[in-house]
């Protein structure tokens, strides 16, 4: 066999490897965190390209730990947490998780009918938004698991194209190295908002959540025996989401950080602003590109949001649930997911902002992480519960920096608020 079928081969042994790691890590870097980095870009150029290289890290620890968790117990966190810990708990999980994810999925849907007038200026906004909410429904209750996961695996793709943009438009290699490798940090309290924002929108404890749940859905379609190679797969599989997470998460703050910031446009608020305001500056290709990618995280990133949402919920209560399921066979479990997306969908004319939402998410997200990562931490270093797979020493470090980093976020995030005048 030459080497070229041989290259072919191991590619496509390991994109059957990539699965839930992929789209969670995809999913990652849905409207709203295109948003985040947009802002972060423009407003202070490549100055905070280096937290790439931080999240990375401690997005890869948590969510290998959920993975695990959900292979190990063949339970989701939710349930997971209600086999073992207090029940209050849980509810106040519940409480955090639901205005929280709802907001995120509001903010999403929004973003998307924006751009989607961008596109088709003559159809308004709210028309678009309402398209996408329809078909997003239909499809997560008539697809089939598999069909689901394989069309949100592939939807993932769509991120290259932000991988792409910043070659549309001339960069100074230099003060990108430097930018990556060298952090800036700024004693200014609008910066440090933006470096919580970032943490927050990339360790978001929806994530955990729909982490465990979806290796539970794939083990048992697979009817998988938890063993290290299986273990093994799944860090893969992890690892290189969270990887392309952050590439792309780098590459948006490359492209606004360059092209915007340099241009003297600092202040982006969504994500139709950074897709006008790219236009007449990069040109209509890496416009087009940017909206085209912002339409697909949104299609890519609702359904695991609602769905994460779902999960929490019927798995707290012991209700019947699973996107492998039929609408009859665990009707809660998609009717949750129906009224977490219309109740998003109704936010815009309930005057609240798609920034407004962002906001609210971000400090609901920042105070529930931190608990949730404690949980993690000491689900997955229990043996009666993870038997022979509990935490290595490298995990427990990078799982305790990520709890410090983001307790220590959250702290900064409401003081900000409470001292904000």
């Amino acid at each position: 066999m030459d080497k070229g079928k041989k290259t072919t081969n191991k590619l496509f042994r390991f994109w059957k490897i990539l699965g839930p790691g992929l789209v969670t890590g995809a999913s990652d870097d849905d409207p709203s965190g295109i948003a985040t980095y947009s802002q972060a870009g423009a407003a202070y150029g490549l100055s905070t390209l280096w937290t790439a290289l931080i999240t990375f890290p401690l997005m890869a620890s948590i969510q290998e730990m959920c993975a695990r968790i959900g292979l190990v117990t063949s339970s989701g966190l939710a349930g997971t947490l209600r086999a073992n810990y207090s029940k209050f708990v849980l509810y106040l999980m519940l409480l955090f998780s639901f205005p929280a994810i709802v907001m995120n999925i509001g903010a999403d849907i929004a973003g998307m009918g924006a751009v989607g007038n961008l596109l088709f200026p003559a159809i308004h906004a709210s028309f678009f938004s309402v398209f996408f909410t329809v078909i997003l429904l239909a499809l997560i209750i008539y697809l089939p698991y598999q069909r689901i996961a394989s069309v949100l695996k592939y939807l993932s793709i769509v991120l290259v194209v932000y991988l792409i943009i910043p070659f549309l438009y001339k960069q100074d290699l230099g003060a990108i190295l430097k930018a990556t490798f060298i952090p800036t940090i700024k004693f200014d309290k609008n910066y440090i908002s933006m470096l919580v924002a970032i943490l927050g929108t990339t360790i978001s404890p929806y994530l955990f959540f729909w982490q465990a749940t979806m290796e539970v859905e794939q083990q048992k379609k697979k009817h998988l025996v938890v063993n290290k190679r299986i273990i093994s797969e799944m860090k893969k599989d992890v690892d290189f989401g969270m990887l392309f997470s952050n590439i792309v998460m780098f590459f948006l703050i490359l492209t606004t950080g360059t092209v915007l910031f340099n241009a003297g446009i600092h202040q982006i608020e969504t994500v139709e602003q950074a897709a006008q305001a790219l236009k007449p500056l990069a040109g209509d290709s890496a416009y087009l590109l940017f909206a085209i990618g912002v339409i697909g995280t949104g299609l890519l990133a609702i359904p695991v949001l609602s769905g994460s949402l779902s999960y929490i919920f019927t798995e707290t209560f012991g209700w019947k649930n699973g996107l492998d399921k039929k609408f009859h066979q665990a009707k809660i479990f998609y009717i949750i997911i129906g009224i977490s997306l219309v109740l998003g969908l109704s936010m815009t004319y309930m005057g609240i902002s798609p920034i407004d939402a962002l906001i609210y998410s971000a400090i609901l997200y920042g105070m529930t992480a931190p608990v949730l990562i404690v949980i993690i931490l000491h689900i997955s270093n229990n043996k009666k519960i993870m038997g022979k797979f509990t935490n290595s020493r490298k995990s427990n470090i990078f799982g305790f920096a990520a709890l410090i980093l983001m307790t220590a976020a959250a702290g900064v995030l409401i003081y900000m608020r409470i001292t904000e005048p």
